[in-house]
């Protein structure tokens, strides 16, 4: 009996032990944060990175740039940092939250003036005067606000339009506001346009402010600062670039 215990034992650990040989590993992760404009491009490059890099999850966080800088100086766990301009990128760099080094231009963009889809259309920014409601990020916190207050001012029209703005706290929250014809007309980039057409009619390119440039960089706060390297280099990558063209981001 006793023999027939200690068979019964082993057989018992052997199975044990094969069953644990058999248990996914811990799952090696990173975050990224990045620019709301960003998110259905990066949406794809992270799957796409993932499949490169099996058992890895990417978690993603979209939002203004200015909000996801805030959380990472307060200790988000952020390996990678992309935003809409270099203004907030230079803060990340100065508040010692990103890897200097590591710093890289990625994407260009432009800003358009959109309006609800098969609605009426200003001939110049000038027209705007007959718009009652129009859409734009919040300059303090949202890039694309910033470059549409930038080109407002250079075309005298920042002050006489202020009663009619409609601010957003991201670019794809103008997008909404736009697409279900809650405003009359709305400033966001070229990309997020694109992916609306079918809601949105876009009007005019606008000039008249810094170019939209993205920068990248690996953040201090996260705990995978080596696959945050790999995803930037990703981005940048000729596969990566691909992509970004897809979704109608210009090369830098």
């Amino acid at each position: 009996m006793s023999a027939c215990r200690n068979f019964c034992t082993q057989v018992t650990m052997a199975i044990f032990a094969a069953f644990l040989l058999c248990l996914p590993a811990n799952a090696e992760e990173m975050t990224v944060s990045a620019a709301a404009s960003l998110t259905n491009v990066f949406t794809e490059l992270k799957g796409m990175f993932e499949n490169r890099h099996k058992g890895l999850v990417v978690n993603t966080n979209f939002a203004a740039s200015n909000p996801l800088l805030k959380q990472i100086q307060e200790g988000a766990p952020v390996d990678v940092f992309a935003s809409a301009d270099q203004a907030t990128m230079d803060k990340a760099v100065a508040a010692k939250v990103v890897n200097a080094g590591t710093r890289k231009n990625f994407a260009l963009n432009d800003l358009v003036l959109i309006v609800p889809k098969g609605s009426k259309k200003p001939a110049s920014l000038s027209d705007l005067k007959d718009f009652s409601k129009i859409a734009l990020g919040n300059p303090d916190s949202v890039p694309a606000g910033r470059y549409t207050k930038a080109a407002l001012t250079s075309a005298g029209l920042w002050e006489k339009l202020m009663p009619q703005y409609i601010q957003g706290n991201s670019v794809r929250q103008v997008l909404d506001y736009v697409a279900r014809g809650e405003v009359d007309a709305g400033f966001v980039y070229r990309t997020d346009a694109k992916q609306m057409a079918d809601k949105v009619d876009t009007v005019m390119i606008v000039g008249g402010h810094d170019p939209v440039s993205y920068p990248i960089a690996v953040a201090t706060t996260g705990k995978n600062a080596k696959m945050g390297q790999e995803f930037l280099n990703y981005v940048l990558s000729s596969e990566g670039q691909a992509v970004l063209a897809k979704y109608g981001f210009s090369k830098p």
